[in-house]
């Protein structure tokens, strides 16, 4: 097959020699809340046709790369003083693969516990394209069964933090606690 970056020859979807030249992460950080923050490892500008790939049969594969050049490292170095779970928003699949589930499986460590399909939209609406405004307006509506857990949510990328925060909400209503969300990209930077 061809890399996707470069269109040299690889036996991965992304050469070893673009994932190294081309996707090392940075650490990007912002508040989305008082208090609360997301941290990504890319701007959405640097890797947006590789977000994009979560449309496409072959994105499980790019998604794979991406998590474990930043979710994978990130876990190995995050402590904690007790165990915490990731739980990725929203798991729905698209083209038999969730992409955040993919992020949240590369967090695993001794740490960090990832936990599937528990926090799921009722509402099933795209965000893409739209404003805060229609976002505000059109909420996921959330639901979860999770009670008194520690949590890191995760996401592919983060916009204005709307569905990040109406998560959060839901999940904190039922006594969880949010340390913070993670993501690939952060479209504001």
């Amino acid at each position: 097959m061809k890399c996707l970056s470069c269109e040299e020859y690889s036996f991965s979807i992304i050469c070893k020699e673009c994932q190294k030249n081309l996707l090392q992460p940075s650490f990007y950080k912002r508040e989305l809340q008082n208090g609360f923050y997301n941290y990504s490892f890319y701007s959405f500008s640097e890797i947006e046709d590789l977000i994009t790939s979560k449309y496409y049969f072959h994105g499980d594969k790019v998604f794979n790369i991406l998590a474990s050049l930043c979710f994978k490292k990130f876990a190995s170095n995050f402590q904690f003083n007790e165990l915490v779970y990731s739980l990725g928003i929203d798991e729905h699949t698209r083209h038999n693969f969730s992409q955040t589930a993919i992020l949240s499986k590369h967090l695993q460590s001794k740490y960090i516990k990832p936990l599937y399909n528990q926090l799921r939209a009722t509402n099933i609406i795209k965000y893409a394209g739209h404003d805060l405004e229609y976002r505000q307006k059109n909420k996921r509506k959330f639901k979860t069964n999770l009670k008194n857990k520690k949590i890191i949510l995760v996401d592919d990328l983060v916009t204005t933090g709307t569905t990040i925060l109406e998560a959060k909400k839901v999940l904190e209503a039922k006594n969880n606690e949010i340390l913070f969300s993670l993501t690939l990209a952060d479209a504001k930077f």
